[in-house]
């Protein structure tokens, strides 16, 4: 095996690695539930930029390069729908919270304006007027 042929078969496998890293990207997204901290823009720049590289590659009948290149892009490609799918659930998840929050809210309002136990009929409440204190 000469030493191209070497650097042939480290640049194959540096490739794939690197084609199958945006996996871990997609693992974290999952795990947060938000894509949020991921830049859509810098990936859809890097799929341009493979879809170039595949273009190279077949221009030059390097089947190599055109190998890693298209699993880079095909897994760049589903990491950015992930990225959008969670960047939609994220929206939605937001405002179903604040739904919730407002609910929460709301009961709390409408018990603080029933009048209080120890109140007059006005609301008044007067220290040592309570229920208990007048006999009642």
């Amino acid at each position: 095996m000469t030493t191209t042929d070497t650097l042939a078969v480290g640049a194959t496998i540096a490739g794939l690695a690197m084609a199958f890293s945006p996996i871990l990207q997609i693992r974290r997204m999952r795990r947060t539930r938000s894509s949020n901290d991921v830049s859509l823009l810098y990936l859809g720049l890097l799929c341009v930029g493979f879809v170039v590289w595949v273009a190279y590659g077949v221009a030059i009948p390097n089947w190599v390069l055109v190998g890693t290149n298209s699993a880079s892009l095909a897994f760049m490609a589903f990491t950015i729908l992930v990225a959008l799918r969670y960047r939609r659930g994220s929206s939605r998840r937001a405002a179903a919270a604040l739904a919730a929050e407002a609910e929460a809210k709301a009961p709390k309002e409408r018990s603080a304006e029933q009048p209080d136990a120890h109140a007059d009929r006005t609301g008044t409440v007067r220290l040592g007027d309570a229920p208990e204190d007048r006999g009642a």
